[in-house]
């Protein structure tokens, strides 16, 4: 009987992950999931109440963390542009409200973070990886236009440079209307 290597077992799962994250992923152009979330002040914050507003809604992997903190930060330093265009940031992780306090306050991210403690909503989405002992959003940003369908979705991310092609991608749909 031929042995499995580690390299193949690996190459499985993530074949078997990549898999269903494409499948499960809600299509641009479909009405966006609704949902109510607390965020990091235990404030409800409801998808819908943003009717009216553009709502870029990203998900990332756990607060405090390299590649997290930088797509943050760079949120945070691109609001500006981002408000003027019409749109509200608002970011999704299964961390707790307490630990988007802090990251938040360390900082200074004027956003909501919303948590997602039981990872409903990152299932919706498609955004969730649950490797049975860890759980955590994965690393993708949804569009969402004002009549509250996805308008565009990202499913690779660089997070240095991925504020500026919201941005980017934001004057473009502006322009449409």
């Amino acid at each position: 009987m031929p042995s499995i290597t580690a390299k193949a077992l690996i190459a499985g799962f993530t074949c078997l992950w990549l898999s269903q994250a494409a499948a499960e992923v809600p299509l641009a152009g479909t009405p966006a999931p609704t949902f109510a979330l607390p965020d990091q002040n235990g404030k409800l914050w409801r998808l819908d109440a943003q009717r009216g507003h553009w709502v870029v809604l990203y998900f990332y992997p756990k607060d405090d963390t390299p590649g997290c903190t930088q797509e943050a930060c760079a949120f945070r330093d691109d609001l500006q542009a981002l408000t003027e265009l019409g749109a509200q940031v608002v970011g999704v992780s299964v961390d707790d409200t307490a630990s988007h306090q802090a990251f938040a306050a360390k900082y200074h991210l004027p956003f909501p973070l919303l948590s997602d403690s039981n990872a409903a909503v990152a299932r919706r989405y498609g955004a969730l990886s649950d490797w049975w002992v860890v759980r955590f959003a994965r690393r993708y940003t949804f569009l969402v236009d004002p009549e509250g369908k996805l308008a565009k979705t990202y499913l690779q991310v660089e997070t240095s440079r991925h504020s500026k092609e919201i941005v980017d991608d934001l004057r473009q749909l502006t322009r449409r209307r």
